[in-house]
């Protein structure tokens, strides 16, 4: 049996990490998923006949790690879903991306459009008349920048304003910063994980109301390790 990593847990929710490779639920194939994964552990750990229910309130890219929220109970997914719709989750990413940026913060809103096919959206400026184009926004700030294998990366923190299919990758790649590791998104630097980390959530706890923030360290290895003690 695979243990989860779980940050936080009590009768209504469960805070845990979705490892990078790991699929946030399953999509028809093998390939194992965060999911399922947490639900076989409740059930073995806590010996439950039949189903455990755990809601899955958001996604997370396979090739990403980070910190996913789930509810144990209807009324809890309810909630927290809730909230996900109003924009009051709070999500921040980092990311390791090419090159240095002209301004240290800023704000990037485009329209993305999915090609489902492909599992790949395509970004444009101003509004495409496209059936599926969604305006898409974000904000960011560059904390730190350094040497890399000859070339300057960055280390970037990211606050999604909308929550859309590879948003931050298809955005990063269009202002001409790919992030490491990302080789459908134009980056040929750097053959690993997508340097990209969903490290912090908040939200209110879906019963008490109170709020609270779960998040992970940065990663210490390469290329992350090169930023030091950040975090």
């Amino acid at each position: 049996m695979t243990e989860p990593q779980i940050l936080f847990e009590d009768n209504h929710v469960l805070v845990a990490v979705k490892p990078a490779g790991i699929l946030a639920q399953a999509d028809g194939s093998d390939a194992k998923d965060i999911l399922t994964i947490i639900k076989d552990y409740i059930k073995v750990r806590d010996n439950k006949p039949g189903n455990v229910f755990l809601g899955l309130i958001h996604r997370l890219d396979r090739n990403v790690e980070g910190v996913m929220v789930f509810a144990k109970t209807s009324k809890a997914a309810s909630r927290i879903s809730e909230q996900v719709r109003k924009h009051e989750v709070n999500k921040k990413y980092r990311a390791v991306v090419n090159g240095t940026f002209k301004q240290q913060s800023g704000r990037m809103s485009y329209y993305l459009v999915k090609d489902k096919k492909n599992n790949v959206s395509s970004v444009y400026k101003n509004d495409p008349h496209k059936k599926d184009a969604k305006l898409s926004s974000l904000s960011y700030e560059v904390l730190a920048d350094a040497d890399y294998k000859g070339k300057r990366i960055s280390l970037v923190d990211i606050n999604l304003e909308t929550g859309r299919s590879h948003q931050i990758r298809s955005f990063m790649s269009y202002e001409g910063h790919p992030l490491l590791g990302d080789f459908k998104y134009n980056d040929r630097t750097y053959k690993g994980d997508i340097c990209l980390q969903s490290y912090l959530i908040g939200f209110k706890h879906p019963i008490s109301g109170d709020y609270s923030e779960y998040r992970l360290p940065m990663k210490q290895e390469a290329p992350w390790d090169i930023f030091g003690g950040l975090n």
